[in-house]
């Protein structure tokens, strides 16, 4: 057991799940991974599966006609094939699935879920395999300034583990729009005090995509900070990568226009990261319809192609 009384002052913090699965899109595709997916977001992306994601009066989003009552986990949830499939990390009224714990207690979760016949002790380490886990902040928006917060303090926690007990890189699955804090952004530039890799996996949401206008969803800014801190970060590891730029992509022609008119902001600001596509669609069917039309439109523009590979292998379900 961690000392759940280090790195914290008794500040408790709201998330949706913890859990232990692979890493299912871009770069680190297939990598085991435990994850913490914060509750909280400052987006809604209810244009995706849309007809017209550029009409918000013609939206269908089944998460609204939702009874949240009638389940008592997040885990018994349905997958919602329009919208955001994550809707109940920020929509108020799955509030009472949420849990509260400390950093502390959040990083002791997260390691207990890795507990397995061969992993009995949980952790980042797995004795058989000799291999190390990924960690992966995820939501909801995993930067949001609570969130930041409690990735502060479970970091303090780390810098007291052994090299092995803790995890083999950092990653955050971000919108690209939350500035990081000035601790954060401090903390992540120390390379001695954040004792891993980080990377970060950014999603910018498009309009004719998801149904977020251009002035709030792309903050170029905001990236540019989140690549300045991530090449501080990574200094001693020479061959890291330090982040992703992820577009989750259809195949109509203007919603390939929006996104490489996005894409050429974040290159004008000399953000270099690898570009993955990744067809809409948050169940198996929905990846199913379109997913080999935008892989061939992707790959003959020159870019990455990222399924999602835990909805192949576990089916529409959340928590994998």
């Amino acid at each position: 057991m961690l000392d759940i009384k280090a790195g914290t002052q008794g500040k408790k913090y709201i998330y949706s799940e913890v859990f232990n699965s692979i890493q299912g899109e871009g770069l680190y595709t297939g990598t085991w991974t435990l994850w913490v997916r914060f509750f909280m977001c400052n987006l809604q992306c209810d244009g995706f599966g849309q007809l017209d994601p550029t009409k918000p009066e013609t939206y269908d989003l089944p998460y609204k006609d939702f009874d949240p009552k009638s389940v008592n986990r997040v885990e018994d949830l349905p997958v919602w094939d329009k919208g955001c499939d994550s809707s109940y990390t920020w929509s108020r009224k799955f509030s009472h699935l949420m849990a509260q714990k400390t950093a502390p207690e959040i990083l002791q979760d997260i390691m207990d879920t890795a507990k397995t016949e061969s992993c009995p002790e949980g952790g980042f380490y797995q004795p058989v395999s000799k291999q190390s886990a990924h960690l992966c902040y995820t939501g909801g928006e995993p930067l949001m300034p609570h969130a930041q917060r409690c990735a502060l303090e479970i970091n303090e926690v780390f810098r007291g583990m052994m090299g092995k007990d803790i995890p083999q890189c950092i990653t955050w699955e971000t919108n690209g729009t939350q500035p990081l804090t000035d601790d954060f952004f401090n903390a992540i530039i120390n390379n001695g005090v954040w004792k891993m890799p980080v990377f970060f996996s950014c999603s910018p949401k498009l309009w004719t995509v998801a149904g977020e206008k251009h002035e709030k969803a792309i903050k170029v800014d905001v990236v540019e900070q989140y690549n300045v801190a991530a090449i501080n970060a990574n200094m001693d590891y020479k061959t890291r990568i330090n982040g992703q730029l992820k577009f989750v992509m259809g195949p109509k022609k203007e919603q390939w226009e929006e996104m490489e008119y996005v894409l050429s902001l974040y290159r004008d600001a000399g953000i270099d990261w690898p570009v993955y596509i990744m067809p809409v669609g948050a169940t198996v069917e929905d990846q199913e319809r379109d997913a080999g039309e935008v892989a061939k439109i992707a790959f003959e523009r020159g870019y990455n192609v990222s399924g999602r590979l835990h909805c192949y292998l576990f089916g529409n379900a959340i928590g994998t």
